[in-house]
């Protein structure tokens, strides 16, 4: 038996991450019977960015041109490489305003359980990119996760075997804090990451 239109359009917004069935069917029910137009919108949004955006051939990150615009920056820092997970977090690392070298864009990380691996993010595309005779360090910002530790580990090796400076993002107690309140894996590698 086939579905239809409204089962369909609940399957879809329940495929996005953190939403169940019941708040798909909320976001449908609402969209269908209050706001036509928002929904109409979201179609021509979703149409738009599906014809248009692509990868950036350098970075690999989400871009409508060929290159990015921080990959075509002349004012970014050409020696610095930062590795990240996805495009939101190299977005959250450019709202820092605190970086402002150039970025790699894994599009994941290595996730054994789930079949992926290192060869399956584009690590390639990395190792040519940092050893383009500019890049002077790549830093690792992949989540301290277990399965962000070690996509970072593997590169690390990988990286620093062919005599790049690798460096990681430090982590630690977050300011503001009690230390009584923060878990002990954090409390721990702030311990061992002191300066």
């Amino acid at each position: 038996m086939s579905q239809t239109a409204l089962e369909t359009l609940i399957d879809a917004l329940h495929r996005l991450p953190g939403v169940g069935v019941k708040s798909a069917q909320r976001m449908a029910f609402h969209l269908l019977q209050h706001d036509r137009q928002a929904a109409a919108e979201l179609a021509r949004a979703l149409d738009g960015a599906l014809a248009a955006v692509r990868h950036c051939a350098r970075c690999y990150t989400f871009t409508e041109g060929e290159i990015c615009p921080v990959c075509s920056d002349d004012a970014r820092d050409a020696r610095l490489l930062c590795v990240v997970e996805t495009p939101a977090d190299q977005a959250a690392l450019e709202r820092t305003g605190s970086y402002h070298g150039l970025y790699y864009v894994l599009m994941g990380r290595m996730s054994p359980l789930d079949g992926v691996a290192l060869s399956d993010l584009g690590s390639q595309g990395l190792v040519q990119r940092a050893l383009d005779g500019v890049v002077e360090e790549v830093i690792l910002a992949t989540s301290f996760t277990a399965e962000g530790e070690a996509t970072a580990h593997v590169l690390a090796q990988g990286l620093k075997s062919r005599g790049l400076k690798v460096t990681r993002l430090a982590r630690g107690v977050p300011a503001g804090s009690e230390l009584e309140y923060v878990d002990l894996s954090t409390i721990a590698h702030a311990l061992n990451d002191r300066r």
